[in-house]
């Protein structure tokens, strides 16, 4: 239907749909490509964010004035510690204040006015999973905020990565958080540059993936089972690289959009997953090696939610023409 259109009249739709989008955000700019190093700045938590409890850690709880009442406790896998006559007191993603107060408040038909202190005695929920071109690839953890360049440091670069620069810092890294945010990291040009986002701090749980000099790969994100890069061969097609991942999750819905977004361009192209599993439609898709398959949640596949969620390179032009098209 577009390609009917006079050009001219395409170009002035799009520009109409830019200025109301603006119009509708009052005080901002369209800005044509976010600065990358706003995108990372934006990614990286706060130096000055409380450490939150996570499964695992061993922590002390301390009563003022009743040290018969001191407990040396570990966080179960379900997130909770077990207290006499309280129970089980759920404390996962709590920070170290919320989780006295918690203590308190579990304990306040028994015990009156408690003064808790909770410290964490060791750290082992604080963990980052290293993969792709590394020398020692698994989970680490940290005993404090896990930094990018701690995490490259101990996994080491693997002999033969790149002859150059051997036992050096590879050239770029990508970074993926839960099911549906990943990022790109310039880490050698960072150093270069002394920019300190070379060592900028990660989040529990995050993925660091070393790609090889020769590997080719692309990220798949969203209700799948097991988010993250998969590497490209010479037949990989959409369904095997949907399958590597081991498939969709049953929160999709029973035929999802998938959208494919190029993140050098910004540009998003939807199938249906129907089309995926047709053989001669599948055949039809080519992957190229950096691209985004996100699978969304049911009820949201519009290609604009997906662009602003996933693409740092996403033009306003772009997202203001599949909003018209979608």
């Amino acid at each position: 239907m577009l390609a009917a259109q006079d050009p001219s009249q395409v170009q002035a739709q799009i520009e109409s749909q830019i200025r109301a989008q603006a119009t509708s955000q009052p005080g901002t700019e369209p800005t044509l490509k976010p600065n990358p190093l706003d995108t990372l700045r934006n990614f990286e938590p706060g130096a000055d964010e409380e450490y939150r409890l996570g499964k695992g850690d061993e922590i002390a709880v301390d009563f003022s004035g009743r040290p018969d009442m001191l407990a040396k406790l570990i966080v179960g896998p379900d997130g909770r510690i077990s207290l006499p006559l309280a129970g089980e007191v759920m404390l996962a993603d709590l920070t170290r204040t919320e989780a006295a107060k918690a203590i308190e408040s579990a304990l306040a038909n028994y015990y009156t006015n408690l003064a808790v202190q909770v410290t964490v005695t060791k750290y082992t929920a604080n963990r980052v999973l290293l993969l792709g071109a590394v020398e020692h690839p698994g989970t680490l953890t940290f005993d404090g905020t896990p930094t990018l360049l701690e995490a490259i440091t101990r996994g080491g670069v693997a002999p033969g990565t790149n002859p150059s620069q051997a036992g050096q810092v590879p050239e770029r890294c990508a970074i993926y958080r839960g099911n549906n945010q990943v990022v790109w990291v310039e880490l050698r040009e960072l150093m270069e540059s002394g920019n300190t986002l070379a060592d900028l701090r990660l989040r529990r749980d995050d993925v660091v993936y070393v790609p090889s000099m020769s590997e080719r790969f692309v990220s798949v994100l969203g209700e799948v089972q097991h988010p993250g890069a998969i590497p490209l061969t010479h037949n990989s097609t959409l369904a095997s690289v949907l399958a590597e991942a081991g498939g969709i999750t049953d929160h999709a819905g029973n035929n999802p959009h998938i959208q494919i977004v190029d993140q050098a361009t910004g540009v998003s192209r939807v199938l249906s997953l129907k089309d995926v599993l047709n053989p001669v439609k599948s055949l039809e898709v080519t992957l190229r090696p950096g691209e985004i398959v996100f699978v969304p949640k049911s009820g949201f596949y519009r290609a604009t939610y997906v662009l602003e969620r996933l693409s740092p390179l996403v033009t306003v032009a772009s997202m203001a023409f599949y909003a018209g098209v979608l």
